[in-house]
Protein backbone atom coordinates (compact mmCIF):
# COMPACT_ATOMS: atom_id res chain seq x y z
CA UNK A 1 0.00 0.00 0.00
CA UNK A 2 2.58 2.75 0.84
CA UNK A 3 4.57 1.21 -2.42
CA UNK A 4 1.06 2.07 -4.11
CA UNK A 5 0.63 5.38 -2.69
CA UNK A 6 4.28 6.91 -3.79
CA UNK A 7 4.24 5.60 -6.80
CA UNK A 8 0.93 7.32 -7.86
CA UNK A 9 2.34 10.45 -5.73
CA UNK A 10 -0.85 10.55 -3.72
CA UNK A 11 0.47 12.75 -0.46
CA UNK A 12 -2.46 11.64 2.34
CA UNK A 13 -1.80 10.40 5.07
CA UNK A 14 -2.15 6.23 6.37
CA UNK A 15 -2.15 4.84 9.18
CA UNK A 16 -1.50 0.92 10.52
CA UNK A 17 -3.36 -0.37 13.70
CA UNK A 18 -1.18 -2.51 15.80
CA UNK A 19 -3.01 -3.79 18.70
CA UNK A 20 -1.33 -4.58 22.24
CA UNK A 21 0.06 -8.31 22.08
CA UNK A 22 -2.41 -9.92 23.52
CA UNK A 23 -0.39 -11.92 26.56
CA UNK A 24 0.06 -8.15 27.85
CA UNK A 25 -3.32 -6.66 27.20
CA UNK A 26 -5.64 -5.84 30.35
CA UNK A 27 -9.49 -7.01 29.24
CA UNK A 28 -11.67 -4.41 27.56
CA UNK A 29 -14.49 -4.53 29.92
CA UNK A 30 -11.91 -4.57 33.10
CA UNK A 31 -9.93 -1.63 30.93
CA UNK A 32 -13.38 0.14 30.84
CA UNK A 33 -14.38 0.05 34.90
CA UNK A 34 -11.06 0.89 36.03
CA UNK A 35 -11.54 4.21 33.44
CA UNK A 36 -14.81 5.11 34.56
CA UNK A 37 -13.77 5.07 38.46
CA UNK A 38 -10.70 6.48 37.99
CA UNK A 39 -12.40 9.57 36.11
CA UNK A 40 -15.05 9.66 38.52
CA UNK A 41 -12.79 9.66 41.08
CA UNK A 42 -10.98 12.72 39.90
CA UNK A 43 -14.57 15.20 39.67
CA UNK A 44 -15.04 14.21 43.30
CA UNK A 45 -11.66 15.18 44.54
CA UNK A 46 -11.31 18.07 42.43
CA UNK A 47 -8.64 17.37 39.66
CA UNK A 48 -9.99 19.52 37.00
CA UNK A 49 -7.61 20.85 34.03
CA UNK A 50 -4.34 20.33 33.76
CA UNK A 51 -4.37 18.37 37.26
CA UNK A 52 -6.56 15.99 35.70
CA UNK A 53 -4.91 13.81 33.22
CA UNK A 54 -2.27 12.85 36.20
CA UNK A 55 -4.47 12.26 38.71
CA UNK A 56 -6.39 9.62 36.06
CA UNK A 57 -3.26 8.13 34.87
CA UNK A 58 -1.80 7.39 38.10
CA UNK A 59 -5.34 5.91 39.49
CA UNK A 60 -5.24 3.66 36.16
CA UNK A 61 -1.56 2.12 36.63
CA UNK A 62 -2.58 2.20 40.98
CA UNK A 63 -6.10 -0.10 40.33
CA UNK A 64 -4.11 -2.65 37.19
CA UNK A 65 -1.72 -2.97 39.55
CA UNK A 66 0.98 -1.81 36.67
CA UNK A 67 -0.93 -3.81 34.33
CA UNK A 68 -1.46 -0.91 32.46
CA UNK A 69 1.93 0.45 32.12
CA UNK A 70 3.56 -2.79 31.00
CA UNK A 71 0.52 -3.03 28.51
CA UNK A 72 1.93 0.65 27.42
CA UNK A 73 6.09 -0.44 27.03
CA UNK A 74 4.83 -3.55 25.34
CA UNK A 75 2.89 -1.79 22.82
CA UNK A 76 6.05 0.04 21.93
CA UNK A 77 8.09 -2.73 21.23
CA UNK A 78 5.41 -4.41 19.28
CA UNK A 79 5.39 -0.99 17.43
CA UNK A 80 9.22 -1.01 16.52
CA UNK A 81 9.57 -4.55 15.93
CA UNK A 82 6.45 -4.04 13.69
CA UNK A 83 7.86 -0.53 11.99
CA UNK A 84 10.78 -2.61 11.17
CA UNK A 85 9.48 -4.88 9.23
CA UNK A 86 7.80 -2.33 6.69
CA UNK A 87 10.62 -0.27 6.60
CA UNK A 88 12.19 -3.90 5.63
CA UNK A 89 9.87 -4.71 3.09
CA UNK A 90 9.65 -1.36 1.44
CA UNK A 91 13.31 -0.96 0.57
CA UNK A 92 13.15 -4.98 -0.67
CA UNK A 93 9.89 -3.54 -3.24
CA UNK A 94 11.81 -0.23 -3.72
CA UNK A 95 15.11 -1.54 -4.94
CA UNK A 96 13.45 -4.50 -6.59
CA UNK A 97 16.42 -6.90 -4.83
CA UNK A 98 15.34 -9.39 -2.34
CA UNK A 99 16.90 -7.74 1.43
CA UNK A 100 20.19 -9.42 2.12
CA UNK A 101 19.38 -9.03 5.94
CA UNK A 102 16.17 -10.64 7.82
CA UNK A 103 14.17 -7.74 9.56
CA UNK A 104 15.65 -6.98 12.90
CA UNK A 105 13.55 -7.05 15.78
CA UNK A 106 13.76 -6.10 19.42
CA UNK A 107 16.19 -8.12 21.24
CA UNK A 108 13.70 -8.47 24.41
CA UNK A 109 9.96 -8.34 22.71
CA UNK A 110 8.80 -11.79 24.34
CA UNK A 111 5.05 -12.63 23.33
CA UNK A 112 4.66 -8.46 23.87
CA UNK A 113 5.63 -8.19 28.05
CA UNK A 114 8.76 -6.25 28.65
CA UNK A 115 11.01 -9.43 29.93
CA UNK A 116 14.99 -9.84 29.84
CA UNK A 117 16.22 -12.39 27.25
CA UNK A 118 19.12 -14.12 26.72
CA UNK A 119 21.90 -12.49 24.28
CA UNK A 120 21.60 -12.61 20.95
CA UNK A 121 24.08 -15.32 19.35
CA UNK A 122 26.19 -13.71 17.15
CA UNK A 123 28.65 -15.46 14.89
CA UNK A 124 31.28 -14.86 12.36
CA UNK A 125 29.09 -14.95 9.68
CA UNK A 126 26.45 -11.71 11.14
CA UNK A 127 29.57 -9.88 8.95
CA UNK A 128 31.25 -10.07 5.86
CA UNK A 129 29.74 -13.10 4.18
CA UNK A 130 27.13 -10.93 1.65
CA UNK A 131 28.35 -11.71 -1.40
CA UNK A 132 27.53 -8.31 -3.52
CA UNK A 133 30.13 -6.07 -4.45
CA UNK A 134 29.88 -2.29 -3.53
CA UNK A 135 31.83 0.70 -5.09
CA UNK A 136 32.19 2.63 -1.92
CA UNK A 137 32.38 0.49 1.91
CA UNK A 138 32.06 3.56 4.58
CA UNK A 139 33.46 1.83 7.96
CA UNK A 140 32.02 3.90 11.04
CA UNK A 141 29.45 5.21 13.18
CA UNK A 142 25.77 5.25 13.21
CA UNK A 143 23.94 6.53 16.15
CA UNK A 144 20.75 8.01 17.15
CA UNK A 145 20.83 11.80 17.47
CA UNK A 146 18.31 13.68 19.70
CA UNK A 147 18.42 17.27 19.21
CA UNK A 148 17.08 19.30 22.19
CA UNK A 149 16.41 23.21 21.24
CA UNK A 150 15.36 25.27 24.11
CA UNK A 151 11.73 26.43 23.65
CA UNK A 152 11.33 29.27 26.30
CA UNK A 153 7.09 29.47 26.73
CA UNK A 154 7.86 33.21 27.55
CA UNK A 155 9.61 35.90 25.85
CA UNK A 156 12.66 36.00 27.33
CA UNK A 157 15.97 38.47 26.65
CA UNK A 158 18.02 34.75 28.08
CA UNK A 159 18.29 32.43 25.12
CA UNK A 160 19.84 29.98 26.66
CA UNK A 161 17.84 26.87 29.09
CA UNK A 162 18.54 26.97 32.71
CA UNK A 163 20.83 24.52 34.65
CA UNK A 164 19.91 22.21 37.25
CA UNK A 165 16.00 22.08 36.23
CA UNK A 166 13.91 21.12 33.30
CA UNK A 167 13.50 23.20 30.06
CA UNK A 168 10.79 23.31 27.48
CA UNK A 169 11.77 22.30 24.46
CA UNK A 170 11.67 20.79 21.05
CA UNK A 171 12.92 17.70 20.73
CA UNK A 172 14.10 16.20 17.54
CA UNK A 173 15.35 12.56 16.38
CA UNK A 174 17.22 11.61 13.63
CA UNK A 175 19.85 9.41 12.70
CA UNK A 176 23.37 10.80 12.74
CA UNK A 177 26.66 9.42 13.35
CA UNK A 178 29.87 9.94 11.05
CA UNK A 179 30.02 7.36 8.65
CA UNK A 180 26.21 6.93 8.38
CA UNK A 181 26.47 10.47 7.01
CA UNK A 182 28.89 9.88 4.33
CA UNK A 183 27.60 6.91 3.13
CA UNK A 184 24.36 8.64 2.86
CA UNK A 185 25.60 11.07 1.18
CA UNK A 186 27.39 9.10 -1.21
CA UNK A 187 24.71 7.07 -1.53
CA UNK A 188 22.01 9.89 -2.70
CA UNK A 189 24.61 12.13 -4.62
CA UNK A 190 24.50 9.00 -7.59
CA UNK A 191 22.66 6.35 -8.78
CA UNK A 192 25.72 4.98 -10.07
CA UNK A 193 28.02 4.09 -7.08
CA UNK A 194 26.53 0.86 -4.86
CA UNK A 195 27.23 2.12 -1.28
CA UNK A 196 27.48 -0.08 2.08
CA UNK A 197 27.74 1.41 5.61
CA UNK A 198 29.45 -1.32 8.20
CA UNK A 199 29.25 -0.16 11.95
CA UNK A 200 27.74 -1.73 15.09
CA UNK A 201 24.91 -1.41 17.04
CA UNK A 202 23.57 -2.50 20.41
CA UNK A 203 20.17 -5.20 20.72
CA UNK A 204 18.57 -2.48 21.90
CA UNK A 205 15.21 -0.29 20.84
CA UNK A 206 17.72 2.09 19.81
CA UNK A 207 19.83 -0.44 17.42
CA UNK A 208 16.05 -1.36 15.89
CA UNK A 209 15.17 2.31 15.39
CA UNK A 210 18.38 2.79 13.37
CA UNK A 211 18.39 -0.65 11.48
CA UNK A 212 14.82 0.62 10.31
CA UNK A 213 15.50 4.16 9.51
CA UNK A 214 18.71 2.76 7.47
CA UNK A 215 16.35 0.31 5.45
CA UNK A 216 14.03 3.40 4.70
CA UNK A 217 16.84 5.66 3.84
CA UNK A 218 17.87 2.58 1.22
CA UNK A 219 21.16 1.94 2.71
CA UNK A 220 22.44 -1.18 2.54
CA UNK A 221 22.55 -2.63 6.19
CA UNK A 222 24.33 -6.23 5.40
CA UNK A 223 27.42 -5.47 7.10
CA UNK A 224 26.11 -3.99 10.32
CA UNK A 225 26.55 -6.06 13.20
CA UNK A 226 24.01 -6.03 16.06
CA UNK A 227 25.68 -6.82 19.30
CA UNK A 228 23.99 -7.97 22.60
CA UNK A 229 24.05 -5.84 25.89
CA UNK A 230 26.08 -4.88 27.54
CA UNK A 231 27.01 -3.01 24.49
CA UNK A 232 24.54 -0.12 23.35
CA UNK A 233 23.84 1.52 20.09
CA UNK A 234 25.51 5.16 19.78
CA UNK A 235 23.58 8.05 20.82
CA UNK A 236 24.22 11.83 20.93
CA UNK A 237 22.06 14.08 22.64
CA UNK A 238 22.48 17.83 21.83
CA UNK A 239 21.21 20.58 23.73
CA UNK A 240 20.68 24.05 21.69
CA UNK A 241 19.51 27.32 23.28
CA UNK A 242 16.85 29.41 21.55
CA UNK A 243 19.33 30.77 18.97
CA UNK A 244 19.99 26.81 17.75
CA UNK A 245 23.71 26.90 19.25
CA UNK A 246 24.89 24.28 21.12
CA UNK A 247 24.85 24.75 24.74
CA UNK A 248 25.54 20.86 25.82
CA UNK A 249 26.13 17.76 23.73
CA UNK A 250 26.63 14.39 25.07
CA UNK A 251 28.01 11.35 23.05
CA UNK A 252 27.57 7.69 23.91
CA UNK A 253 30.12 6.04 20.81
CA UNK A 254 31.72 3.34 23.10
CA UNK A 255 30.31 0.53 20.87
CA UNK A 256 32.93 1.32 18.20
CA UNK A 257 35.95 1.64 20.58
CA UNK A 258 35.29 -1.03 23.13
CA UNK A 259 37.27 -3.58 20.39
CA UNK A 260 34.12 -5.72 21.06
CA UNK A 261 34.61 -6.98 17.41
CA UNK A 262 37.92 -9.13 16.07
CA UNK A 263 39.63 -7.13 13.25
CA UNK A 264 39.41 -10.70 11.32
CA UNK A 265 35.56 -9.39 10.90
CA UNK A 266 36.51 -6.35 8.98
CA UNK A 267 39.00 -8.20 6.77
CA UNK A 268 35.94 -10.23 5.61
CA UNK A 269 34.09 -7.34 5.39
CA UNK A 270 36.19 -5.45 3.13
CA UNK A 271 37.27 -9.08 0.81
CA UNK A 272 33.26 -9.74 0.30
CA UNK A 273 32.52 -5.47 -0.38
CA UNK A 274 35.97 -5.72 -2.99
CA UNK A 275 35.07 -1.85 -2.87
CA UNK A 276 36.99 0.50 -4.92
CA UNK A 277 37.03 3.25 -2.04
CA UNK A 278 36.75 2.70 1.71
CA UNK A 279 36.09 5.36 3.83
CA UNK A 280 37.18 5.00 7.65
CA UNK A 281 36.23 7.55 9.86
CA UNK A 282 38.04 7.87 13.13
CA UNK A 283 35.26 7.01 15.92
CA UNK A 284 36.98 3.23 15.85
CA UNK A 285 39.41 2.57 18.29
CA UNK A 286 43.03 2.68 17.30
CA UNK A 287 43.43 -0.96 16.66
CA UNK A 288 40.57 -1.21 14.50
CA UNK A 289 41.89 1.71 12.45
CA UNK A 290 44.33 0.20 11.51
CA UNK A 291 43.03 -3.18 10.84
CA UNK A 292 40.70 -1.21 8.68
CA UNK A 293 43.51 0.39 6.72
CA UNK A 294 45.29 -2.98 6.49
CA UNK A 295 41.86 -4.78 5.38
CA UNK A 296 41.64 -1.99 2.65
CA UNK A 297 45.25 -2.01 1.41
CA UNK A 298 45.09 -6.39 1.51
CA UNK A 299 41.75 -6.12 -0.89
CA UNK A 300 43.78 -2.95 -2.85
CA UNK A 301 41.23 -0.20 -2.04
CA UNK A 302 41.83 3.28 -2.16
CA UNK A 303 41.58 4.58 1.45
CA UNK A 304 39.83 7.90 2.83
CA UNK A 305 40.41 8.70 6.42
CA UNK A 306 37.46 11.29 7.90
CA UNK A 307 39.25 12.50 11.66
CA UNK A 308 35.92 13.02 13.48
CA UNK A 309 37.23 14.75 15.92
CA UNK A 310 40.32 16.48 17.24
CA UNK A 311 40.16 13.97 20.13
CA UNK A 312 39.18 10.98 18.41
CA UNK A 313 41.74 12.42 14.95
CA UNK A 314 44.68 11.23 16.56
CA UNK A 315 43.96 7.44 16.25
CA UNK A 316 45.94 7.35 12.77
CA UNK A 317 49.15 8.13 14.76
CA UNK A 318 48.80 6.10 18.01
CA UNK A 319 52.84 5.53 19.71
CA UNK A 320 53.10 2.09 19.58
CA UNK A 321 52.37 1.47 15.48
CA UNK A 322 55.26 1.46 12.49
CA UNK A 323 53.26 3.50 9.60
CA UNK A 324 54.08 2.67 5.86
CA UNK A 325 55.19 6.16 3.79
CA UNK A 326 54.31 7.19 0.20
CA UNK A 327 53.99 5.25 -2.09
CA UNK A 328 52.80 2.65 0.55
CA UNK A 329 50.99 5.26 2.99
CA UNK A 330 47.95 3.09 4.52
CA UNK A 331 45.78 6.38 3.62
CA UNK A 332 45.17 8.12 0.45
CA UNK A 333 43.03 10.62 1.44
CA UNK A 334 41.79 12.72 4.58
CA UNK A 335 39.51 15.87 5.10
CA UNK A 336 40.15 17.43 8.39
CA UNK A 337 39.42 20.74 9.60
CA UNK A 338 42.25 22.77 10.36
CA UNK A 339 41.85 22.07 14.37
CA UNK A 340 41.45 18.09 13.51
CA UNK A 341 44.63 18.43 11.42
CA UNK A 342 46.77 20.51 14.50
CA UNK A 343 45.65 17.64 16.08
CA UNK A 344 47.19 14.43 14.09
CA UNK A 345 50.19 16.60 13.08
CA UNK A 346 50.85 16.78 16.92
CA UNK A 347 50.24 13.40 17.67
CA UNK A 348 52.27 12.63 14.56
CA UNK A 349 54.83 14.44 16.00
CA UNK A 350 55.03 13.70 19.82
CA UNK A 351 54.60 9.94 18.91
CA UNK A 352 57.76 10.16 16.84
CA UNK A 353 56.17 9.86 13.39
CA UNK A 354 58.12 12.97 12.09
CA UNK A 355 61.06 11.93 12.64
CA UNK A 356 61.59 8.76 10.97
CA UNK A 357 64.15 8.11 8.43
CA UNK A 358 61.13 7.61 5.80
CA UNK A 359 59.41 10.37 6.52
CA UNK A 360 62.48 12.10 6.28
CA UNK A 361 63.66 10.67 2.84
CA UNK A 362 59.74 11.67 0.95
CA UNK A 363 59.69 15.36 2.71
CA UNK A 364 63.48 16.07 1.81
CA UNK A 365 62.27 14.67 -2.09
CA UNK A 366 59.50 17.96 -1.73
CA UNK A 367 62.57 20.45 -1.92
CA UNK A 368 60.79 23.15 -0.05
CA UNK A 369 63.63 25.04 1.49
CA UNK A 370 62.61 28.65 1.86
CA UNK A 371 58.68 28.20 1.42
CA UNK A 372 57.58 30.59 3.43
CA UNK A 373 57.22 32.86 -0.07
CA UNK A 374 55.10 30.25 -1.73
CA UNK A 375 52.61 29.49 1.43
CA UNK A 376 51.87 32.88 1.55
CA UNK A 377 51.62 33.42 -2.11
CA UNK A 378 48.98 30.25 -2.48
CA UNK A 379 47.24 30.44 0.99
CA UNK A 380 47.87 33.90 2.18
CA UNK A 381 49.35 35.22 5.31
CA UNK A 382 46.69 34.21 7.82
CA UNK A 383 46.76 30.47 7.01
CA UNK A 384 50.70 30.80 6.21
CA UNK A 385 50.68 32.04 9.89
CA UNK A 386 48.58 29.78 11.33
CA UNK A 387 50.98 26.94 9.91
CA UNK A 388 48.08 25.04 8.09
CA UNK A 389 50.35 24.68 5.02
CA UNK A 390 53.12 23.38 6.81
CA UNK A 391 50.88 21.02 8.86
CA UNK A 392 49.49 19.54 5.90
CA UNK A 393 52.83 19.41 3.71
CA UNK A 394 54.62 17.07 6.67
CA UNK A 395 51.84 14.94 7.20
CA UNK A 396 51.88 13.92 3.37
CA UNK A 397 53.95 11.01 3.65
CA UNK A 398 51.73 9.60 5.48
CA UNK A 399 48.54 10.72 4.08
CA UNK A 400 49.43 11.63 0.31
CA UNK A 401 46.23 13.56 -0.21
CA UNK A 402 44.98 16.38 2.58
CA UNK A 403 42.15 18.87 2.00
CA UNK A 404 41.19 20.60 4.72
CA UNK A 405 38.39 22.87 5.72
CA UNK A 406 38.46 26.11 6.24
CA UNK A 407 34.54 26.60 6.61
CA UNK A 408 33.19 29.59 4.75
CA UNK A 409 37.07 30.44 3.32
CA UNK A 410 36.73 27.44 1.36
CA UNK A 411 39.13 24.40 1.86
CA UNK A 412 43.05 24.06 0.77
CA UNK A 413 44.06 20.39 -1.33
CA UNK A 414 47.78 20.00 -0.66
CA UNK A 415 48.91 16.51 -2.53
CA UNK A 416 52.19 14.47 -3.70
CA UNK A 417 52.60 14.88 -7.46
CA UNK A 418 54.21 11.46 -8.94
CA UNK A 419 57.06 11.49 -10.79
CA UNK A 420 54.80 11.45 -14.30
CA UNK A 421 51.92 13.62 -13.32
CA UNK A 422 50.56 15.66 -15.90
CA UNK A 423 49.92 18.48 -13.43
CA UNK A 424 53.78 19.03 -13.59
CA UNK A 425 54.06 19.76 -17.45
CA UNK A 426 50.71 21.68 -17.38
CA UNK A 427 50.86 25.23 -17.75
CA UNK A 428 47.60 25.22 -16.52
CA UNK A 429 48.77 24.24 -13.35
CA UNK A 430 51.91 25.49 -12.91
CA UNK A 431 50.30 28.19 -10.38
CA UNK A 432 49.52 25.40 -7.85
CA UNK A 433 52.82 23.83 -8.26
CA UNK A 434 54.71 24.37 -4.29
CA UNK A 435 57.71 22.56 -5.08
CA UNK A 436 59.43 19.99 -7.89
CA UNK A 437 61.42 17.00 -6.51
CA UNK A 438 65.01 17.78 -7.60
CA UNK A 439 66.71 14.74 -5.52
CA UNK A 440 66.00 12.38 -7.98
CA UNK A 441 63.62 10.61 -5.59
CA UNK A 442 61.89 7.88 -8.02
CA UNK A 443 58.40 8.25 -6.41
CA UNK A 444 58.13 11.75 -6.00
CA UNK A 445 57.50 14.69 -8.33
CA UNK A 446 56.59 17.71 -6.25
CA UNK A 447 53.68 19.02 -4.05
CA UNK A 448 50.13 20.46 -5.56
CA UNK A 449 49.31 23.35 -2.96
CA UNK A 450 45.96 25.28 -4.36
CA UNK A 451 42.78 27.20 -2.28
CA UNK A 452 39.65 26.47 -3.27
CA UNK A 453 37.07 29.64 -2.57
CA UNK A 454 33.62 28.79 -0.82
CA UNK A 455 31.27 27.37 -3.37
CA UNK A 456 28.57 29.97 -2.16
CA UNK A 457 27.72 32.37 0.74
CA UNK A 458 24.69 30.91 2.98
CA UNK A 459 23.69 34.03 5.30
CA UNK A 460 20.99 31.63 6.33
CA UNK A 461 22.22 28.65 8.14
CA UNK A 462 19.63 26.01 9.12
CA UNK A 463 22.13 23.52 10.88
CA UNK A 464 25.85 22.85 10.57
CA UNK A 465 25.57 19.37 11.60
CA UNK A 466 27.04 16.79 9.00
CA UNK A 467 28.21 19.78 6.34
CA UNK A 468 32.05 18.00 6.43
CA UNK A 469 30.46 14.63 6.45
CA UNK A 470 28.37 15.15 3.14
CA UNK A 471 31.41 17.15 1.85
CA UNK A 472 33.91 14.01 1.98
CA UNK A 473 30.65 11.88 1.03
CA UNK A 474 30.10 13.66 -2.30
CA UNK A 475 33.62 13.35 -3.16
CA UNK A 476 34.23 9.76 -2.70
CA UNK A 477 31.29 9.24 -4.68
CA UNK A 478 33.12 11.29 -7.75
CA UNK A 479 36.20 9.58 -6.99
CA UNK A 480 34.50 5.69 -7.41
CA UNK A 481 33.29 6.86 -10.66
CA UNK A 482 36.65 8.15 -11.40
CA UNK A 483 37.45 11.67 -10.75
CA UNK A 484 39.85 13.71 -9.27
CA UNK A 485 40.04 15.33 -6.44
CA UNK A 486 40.79 18.88 -7.47
CA UNK A 487 37.67 18.55 -10.26
CA UNK A 488 35.26 17.33 -7.82
CA UNK A 489 35.98 19.74 -4.72
CA UNK A 490 33.48 22.20 -6.26
CA UNK A 491 30.80 19.76 -6.29
CA UNK A 492 31.58 18.43 -3.35
CA UNK A 493 30.94 22.29 -1.54
CA UNK A 494 28.17 22.15 -3.49
CA UNK A 495 26.57 19.34 -1.81
CA UNK A 496 27.84 21.03 1.87
CA UNK A 497 26.02 23.83 0.98
CA UNK A 498 22.61 21.53 0.80
CA UNK A 499 23.31 20.28 3.79
CA UNK A 500 23.84 24.06 5.43
CA UNK A 501 20.63 25.10 4.39
CA UNK A 502 19.07 21.59 5.49
CA UNK A 503 17.42 20.82 8.60
CA UNK A 504 19.05 17.08 8.34
CA UNK A 505 22.29 15.73 8.40
CA UNK A 506 22.56 14.95 4.72
CA UNK A 507 20.38 17.18 2.66
CA UNK A 508 17.65 15.07 0.84
CA UNK A 509 18.16 16.96 -1.88
CA UNK A 510 21.58 15.88 -2.70
CA UNK A 511 20.32 13.67 -6.34
CA UNK A 512 20.00 17.32 -7.62
CA UNK A 513 23.94 17.38 -8.12
CA UNK A 514 24.01 13.96 -9.91
CA UNK A 515 24.24 15.27 -13.59
CA UNK A 516 26.87 18.35 -12.10
CA UNK A 517 28.88 15.24 -10.43
CA UNK A 518 29.01 13.29 -13.91
CA UNK A 519 30.05 16.15 -15.19
CA UNK A 520 32.92 16.99 -12.79
CA UNK A 521 34.21 13.75 -13.25
CA UNK A 522 34.63 13.45 -17.01
CA UNK A 523 35.99 17.36 -16.79
CA UNK A 524 38.54 15.90 -14.08
CA UNK A 525 39.26 12.75 -16.71
CA UNK A 526 40.16 15.05 -19.56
Amino acid sequence: MILAQETMGIESGMVFANPIPEEAAVPAAEMAAVIETAVREANEKGFTGARNTPYVLTAIRKQTNERSTLANKALVRSNVARATTIAVELSKLQSGTPSLTAAPTSSNFVSGIDKPSPPKQTTPASVGTVPTKVDILVAGSVALDLGCDYAPTTKSTNPSPKLETSNPAAISQSIGGVGHNVALAAHRATKSCLVRLCSLVGADAAGDTVLAALAAEGLDTSAIRQLPAPHRTAQYVAVNDALKNLVLAMADMDILSANAVPPSQWRAAVKAASPSWLVVDANWAPRDIHAWLAAGRASHAKIAYEPVSTAKSTGLFPSDTELDVFPHAAVDLASPNTYELEAMWTAARENGHLATQGWWKVVDAFGLLGARDAFVRLVGVELADAGVPVQAVQLLPYIPTVVTKLGAKGCLLTTILGRDDPRLSDPREEKYILSRSKNGNPHVGGVYMRMFPAAERVDEIVSVNGVGDTFLGVMVAGLAMGGRVEGLIGVAQEGAVLTLKSREAVSPELGSLEESLKDAVDLSRA
